[in-house]
Formats: structure tokens, C-alpha cells, sequence
């Protein structure tokens, strides 16, 4: 991991070096936990930063024989939890926490050596000895990696108290919320009639009926946006267009409110009106909407703090989701009110399918209005990204692609930004080398500028 790190060729070097290195960091969706930003929250221990929410890192753990005390329990130590992850790490090789974890221990912490039980003492009091530096709290590490802006993910019911105090201190990195209304949504879940309560409270309208669930959720949105939102997002197993009516909506609103059992076709009904309506809120608030889907989550009980794994879809299930996801854009095409929108998906034999599918809602109003999001959770690797880097330069224009985020709630998860930019440049670099792009290092140095930083910037719109 030299400074050459995935850089195969001069024109790599040149590319990250000079260009995507400099530029700064918008991480326009993520999971920090903003009361640490407001609180410029100062980490007891590395195991705190590095495995306090980590569920990649948990993941592996458990695949190693760790018991889940080690992971998540409240009975072991810091160092006891750290022993063991240093146990794992060698045993992760191809695996891209082992690139990730190296990477986060060199830029966070200047350190070189490869964990491992052998060195796992040392690293571990280096850590902790530099996390007492007043540089090493919640806001350091965000100037550290040279962030701009990062978009938070929040609920609806959120008072955003967090995102205004730390406006109001004049933190010079912007932290803005982001809209998440899954559990509006999720209306199979045995705790929507006890959401609809807390919805009704903090709106102050009385949520009886699905219409006046819009209208609380109206407010709520026009109250995001006087604190800075301009992005939404939904976390989706696959897109819904079975046909519905209002009446029908109502119904099935009524029958969840009052926790009767509601059929496949009514949740799917459901769902479809729901998106429809947030992508309208959406649209009319000049918001960029964005759809993460084919994540099957909650799949084991006991292990309440995996948060899930990839879906199973074959290639006809990928067909209907690719017809429906098609049949709900086009909903909102037709009525002109089609938002910008980034679509994400967790299984990379969709790939192709979306960066087709990009092509068919570009209406010409603006440069990559339809985005394919960055390889997302267990796709945001070496293989990952590089498969979707790829669909998307056949099928679309990856010179105006919003580049990467992290999807972390870890004040280390900086350098994955790193990671995909040099990955896009040795990208770049090797088809200048073999002849398939020509030597214009004005043109390459202005893209890879622009997918790292700027793209971001203009389409978000967010200052």
C-alpha cells in the first residue's frame, strides 16, 4: 500500500496524484450518528471508532468462529473485541476489509504495519494514545480527509436538532439531513400503527387516514427542507406497479392502523402509492430522489445487528423488476415530474439493467439526471465497483457520474473515497496505456475531477 497503491500505470499516477487526490469529499449518503458531529464526540478506544457499528467487520468476525460477544456484546472489553477482529484480519485476504482496514490505519492513523494477533497490542495503544489528540474526535477525522458536505440519513420523525446546533457553531463542514421514510412505508411491519402515533405527534395532525398521513408527512418534509434537505431516499426490495385506487390505499391503510393481517397484493399496492406520492413531494421541492433496492433485510433474528444480506433474484426476477421499476418511472415521467433520481442496486446482475434503464428517463433538462449509484454495501469493492464503473461507461456517459459515497456510519470510512478514486484512475490509465483512449490529459484530468467532486456539486445542488 505505497503511494502507488492500484495505480498500475504513469497516466494512473498522474491521474490520482495530481487530480483526484486534491479534490474534496461530498459524501451525499451516509449513517453517522449526527449528535456526534454536534458533540464533536472525542472515541474512548479504536474498538469504539473502528468496530462500535462496523457490521462488515461483524460479519467476518462470525464467519471466523467469534462469538457474538465479541462482536456486539456488552461483557467483553475493548481490547478483548479488538484481539479478536485482529485475529480475523488475516484471515481476510481478498476480502475488501483487508484493503479497507489497512488503508484506514495508514490515513487515520500514520500506522503501516499489518494487523495481526503479533502486532495487534501495539496498534491497539498507538490508537488510543493518538485518539486522546484533540485532532482525533468526530470533527478532526472529517477535516482530516478533507470533507466538504456529508448527508446524514434521518427519519421523518426526526427533529433535526442535531443538524441545526452544529450549523449554528459554525462547523465549517456542512452536515445536512437526508429523508428516509422506510418505516411510513414498511406498512407490513407489526410497529406501523405505533409509527403513525409518533408521525401524528410531531406533526400535530392526526394521521387517521392515509391522506392525512401525506399531509403529515408534507409537513414534515417542508420542515426537512428548511433545515437543508434536498435528497431523499428508500430502501427498497424491489419497485411496486400493481395497480391500486385511492379507496383501496385507504382501506389498506385503515386494515394496518388497526392491525389486521393485510394479503401480497395489498402491501404491494401500498408500497407503489406510497413512492409514487414521496417522488411527487419530492419533485415539487426540486429534491434528488434515491432508490437502494434488492436488499433482503432482517433475515435473522437473533442476529438483530446484521443488517441483512443480498437478494436471491434470478434472472426472471430481475426481468420484473426491471419492467416495474421501469412502469413506475414512466408514472412519473409521463405527469413531468420526474425528480432527479439515483438508482442502487445490491445485486450486480442488475447492472446492465439500470444503466440501460438510465437512458430511457433522460429527458435533456440536465447532464446525468438519471444516475446509477455507486456499488453499494456488498458491492462497494475492487470487483464491485469495477463492474459497475463498467456497465455504466458502455451504456451511459460515465464522465458525468456523482461518483462514491461512503453508506457508513464510521468516521474511518473516508478512504473509500480514496479507494474508488484510484480505482478510476487506474481505469482510465490502463486504457490510455493499451491505446483505446487517447493522452489528453486535459480532458482525462478534467473527468476524473469532475466524478470525484464537481459532478457532485452541481447536481446536488446543495449550496
Amino acid at each position: 500500500m505505497d503511494e502507488n497503491f492500484l495505480l498500475d500505470t504513469i497516466t494512473a499516477q498522474e491521474l490520482y496524484h495530481n487530480h483526484a487526490a486534491k479534490m474534496p469529499i461530498i459524501d451525499y449518503h451516509c449513517h453517522l450518528v449526527p449528535q456526534m458531529v454536534a458533540e464533536d464526540h472525542k472515541f474512548r478506544s479504536i474498538t469504539e471508532l473502528w468496530l462500535g457499528g462496523d457490521h462488515y467487520k461483524w460479519r467476518a468476525m462470525r464467519t471466523n468462529g467469534v462469538d457474538e460477544k465479541y462482536c456486539t456484546g456488552d461483557e467483553t472489553s475493548d481490547w478483548e473485541k479488538f484481539e479478536k477482529w485482529a485475529e480475523t484480519v488475516p484471515y481476510t485476504f481478498r476480502n475488501p476489509l483487508y484493503h479497507w482496514s489497512h488503508l484506514e490505519l495508514k490515513t487515520g492513523f500514520g500506522i503501516t504495519k499489518q494487523l495481526s494477533p503479533a502486532t495487534a497490542r501495539e496498534i491497539f495503544d498507538e490508537c488510543n494514545e493518538k485518539l486522546q489528540l484533540s485532532e482525533y474526535s468526530a470533527r478532526g477525522f472529517m477535516r482530516k480527509y478533507h470533507v466538504e458536505c456529508v448527508c446524514t440519513t434521518d427519519d421523518p420523525v426526526d427533529d433535526l436538532r442535531y443538524h441545526k446546533s452544529t450549523r449554528e457553531s459554525g462547523f465549517e463542514i456542512k452536515m445536512i439531513p437526508a429523508w428516509r421514510p422506510d418505516k411510513a412505508m414498511n406498512i407490513e411491519k407489526p410497529d406501523f400503527a405505533d409509527y403513525m402515533k409518533k408521525l401524528s405527534e410531531v406533526s400535530e395532525i392526526s394521521v387517521d387516514s392515509y391522506k392525512h398521513m401525506l399531509d403529515a408527512l408534507q409537513k414534515r418534509h417542508d420542515f426537512f427542507a428548511e433545515n437543508g434537505c434536498k435528497l431523499s431516499d428508500h430502501g427498497i426490495e424491489e419497485f411496486y406497479d400493481d395497480d391500486y385506487t385511492d379507496s383501496q390505499i385507504e382501506t389498506i391503510f385503515s386494515k394496518a392502523l388497526r392491525g389486521l393481517q393485510l394479503s401480497t397484493v395489498e402491501v404491494r399496492q401500498y408500497k407503489h402509492a406510497f413512492l409514487k406520492d414521496c417522488a411527487l413531494m419530492d419533485y415539487e421541492a426540486g429534491w434528488t430522489q434515491q432508490y437502494h433496492y434488492g436488499a433482503i433485510r432482517d433475515n435473522n433474528t437473533l442476529m438483530y445487528n446484521q443488517l441483512g444480506a443480498d437478494t436471491g433474484f434470478d434472472s426472471i426476477g430481475e426481468f420484473n423488476t426491471a419492467r416495474a421499476m421501469s412502469h413506475f418511472l414512466n408514472e412519473l415521467n409521463l405527469q413531468k415530474k420526474l425528480a432527479r433520481t439515483i438508482l442502487y442496486t445490491l445485486n450486480p446482475c442488475a447492472n446492465e439493467v439500470i444503466a440501460t434503464m438510465l437512458g430511457n428517463f433522460q429527458d435533456g433538462s440536465e447532464p446525468g439526471k438519471i444516475q446509477f449509484g455507486s456499488g453499494w454495501w456488498f458491492n462497494d469493492q475492487l470487483d464491485g465497483m469495477t463492474k459497475q464503473l463498467n456497465a455504466l461507461s458502455v451504456l451511459g456517459l460515465l464522465s458525468r457520474f456523482v461518483g462514491m459515497l461512503t453508506d457508513s456510519r464510521s468516521f474511518l470510512s473516508y478512504p473509500r473515497h480514496e479507494y474508488f478514486r484510484r480505482l478510476l484512475c487506474n481505469l482510465l490509465g490502463n486504457d490510455v496505456e493499451n491505446g483505446l483512449l487517447p493522452h489528453d490529459m486535459e480532458v482525462l484530468s478534467r473527468m476524473v475531477e469532475d466524478i470525484s467532486y464537481n459532478n457532485a456539486r452541481r447536481y446536488f445542488k446543495f449550496y
